[in-house]
């Protein structure tokens, strides 16, 4: 169901929408945009996989669709990929999960077919998203986050504040031969005093092993001073055996929404930086 915009509400925060047909708004310096594309045809899948040096990707690669955050004053840019995303995923070149015996039969293509699963099949990515500072028509550079302890205010994300734009963003999936799921998304919505987006891998191999990586950005908007941006991540990951050894199920429909089971996978990573903007440095 498309998000429908409230006129009234955007005069009053003084936001306007992105002219053109393009899907997005500007509001106190920050020009937002999403785009929602259809899936890569072949042609452009080889491409891909010349360029990522790699003969598997996702069986659905969203690869023109993304979600940009730019502050036009500054330059700064912030944006959301498919390509970036998968290029993290072949530098991580984690192991592949072992999955049950059973389940290897669903990765055969042909019968009696040996599979032979020697790289990470579920495209688990470190991916946090891509930065660069436009500094002149010539180039970019790259953006500095700095470690903090601040937190994301949560309580503050609570209100009842009016949501001006929302959006969500599929950047690829994969059913893994019908045997779980592995998901990349991109969601944002825009307040009158803020924007905050939630990028979220989700990974869920049937009968193994279940694994989370959300990153949360949140930018308050200030006239007076730079905007604060604060950026957290947080990994999560268990077995289905370990779930079912503190009694919870080990049916793998029970584990189809993420977000409904969140506090049941341990954390195993959580870090919160700060953008530091280039009038900052």
């Amino acid at each position: 169901m498309e998000f429908e915009v409230d006129e009234n509400e955007l005069k009053a925060s003084g936001a306007e929408l992105l002219p053109d047909g393009r899907r997005g708004l500007r509001i106190h310096g920050w020009e937002i945009e999403s785009r929602n594309r259809p899936i890569l045809n072949s042609l452009h899948l080889q491409q891909w996989e010349h360029k990522l040096q790699t003969s598997h990707l996702p069986e659905m690669v969203f690869g023109d669709s993304s979600l940009v955050l730019k502050h036009v004053n500054s330059g700064t840019k912030i944006h959301f990929n498919a390509f970036d995303a998968l290029t993290g995923w072949k530098q991580e070149a984690l192991p592949p999960v072992e999955v049950p015996a059973a389940a290897k039969w669903k990765f055969r293509s042909k019968p009696f077919q040996q599979v032979i699963l020697d790289y990470d099949y579920t495209f688990t990515t470190p991916y946090c998203g891509s930065e660069t500072v436009e500094i002149n028509a010539e180039g970019n550079c790259s953006l500095y986050w700095e470690e903090c302890k601040e937190e994301i205010d949560v309580a503050a994300l609570a209100s009842k504040e009016p949501i001006l734009f929302y959006d969500e963003v599929i950047l690829y999936e994969d059913e893994l031969a019908d045997n779980g799921v592995s998901l990349l998304t991109v969601k944002v919505r825009v307040m009158p005093s803020s924007w905050f987006l939630l990028l979220r891998f989700w990974l869920r191999v049937d009968g193994a092993l279940m694994r989370l990586r959300d990153t949360r950005i949140h930018c308050i908007f200030s006239e007076s001073t730079d905007p604060i941006i604060l950026r957290e991540s947080c990994w999560r990951e268990t077995t289905f055996q370990a779930l079912s050894a503190k009694g919870y199920p080990s049916d793998s429909a029970a584990y189809n929404d993420p977000s409904t089971i969140v506090q049941r996978l341990p954390v195993i990573m959580h870090k919160t930086h700060k953008l530091k903007l280039p009038g900052n440095l």
